[in-house]
């Protein structure tokens, strides 16, 4: 998980095959086709790190339109270029946003929407983490920092992308948290209490989306994927002898993203769905 939040203000939007554009039009009117995710249009915030690589991946492997967004814009070119080329006429693009900054963040969800004409769903992989030897210890300028990454970043691309997830019909807002949220250790006070805090704030949005849906339902839905922590394959060739115990591969995690999708909004709406043993 990487942070998206960034001081400058410019578009990375890329398009490296002729005619990509048309075609993203296309795509973006319907998510029929060969699976729920062929045609959808989902929005990443967090794309360049190991986890958003993989997810960026997967969702294209599946016939996605996927709008990326990171704070590096040159990895942020990486991970969309390494996600295009690996499937063959996929619609991946990259956008440089201020996660901090609410108006920027409207205004990419509103350009995204009105660009491929839905929005079917944003995951949100921004992280960050500070922490101490004991509780003793912690430093408040630590929740300061996670306030921002881990909170903050959750409010406004929650709030900006709410509206468009509703009208999508299968929209799907997905929180990354950390088992940790659910108990906390001594030194993780400032992680764990702002893992905690986003994860009320998607479960606030999921009521949203249960109220709206009446007694049909709701027609998008807001969960959250916990993980004890994640592991790639960088970190298996940096520390060959750790065991990584507990850990969920960030291919596993792309993965269980994609099938939220093929699961009834009102199956997943508003649940933790756990990737590690239940603590």
């Amino acid at each position: 998980m990487t942070n998206t939040a960034h001081s400058d203000r410019h578009d990375s939007r890329r398009a490296a095959v002729q005619g990509q554009d048309e075609e993203a039009t296309e795509m973006g009117t319907s998510t029929g086709g060969q699976g729920p995710l062929d045609g959808a249009v989902i929005a990443v915030a967090g794309a360049a790190g190991p986890a958003g690589r993989a997810t960026l991946l997967r969702l294209a492997e599946a016939g996605a339109v996927v709008v990326g967004s990171d704070a590096d814009p040159e990895r942020l070119a990486e991970a969309v270029d390494a996600a295009r080329y690996a499937h063959g006429g996929a619609t991946v693009i990259g956008d440089t946003v201020d996660l901090l900054d609410l108006d920027q963040t409207r205004e990419w969800a509103d350009r995204t929407e009105k660009e491929f004409g839905r929005i079917d769903g944003l995951i949100h992989l921004v992280g960050g983490w500070r922490g101490s030897s004991t509780f003793a210890e912690t430093n408040l300028t630590d929740w300061d920092t996670l306030h921002k990454l881990l909170i903050r970043t959750v409010q406004h691309t929650s709030l900006a992308f709410n509206d468009a997830l509703e009208r999508s019909g299968n929209g799907r807002f997905l929180l990354i948290s950390a088992a940790g949220a659910s108990k906390p250790t001594a030194g993780n006070a400032a992680y764990a209490a702002s893992k905690a805090a986003a994860e009320a704030w998607t479960l606030a949005m999921a009521d949203g989306f249960r109220k709206a849906g009446g007694e049909e339902g709701p027609r998008a839905a807001a969960a959250i994927l916990i993980v004890k922590a994640l592991v790639n394959d960088q970190m298996r060739a940096e520390r060959p002898n750790a065991k990584f115990a507990g850990f969920t591969d960030v291919t596993e995690l792309a993965e269980a993203i994609a099938g939220v999708w093929g699961r009834p909004a009102q199956e997943v709406n508003g649940q933790r769905l756990w990737l590690t043993p239940k603590q």
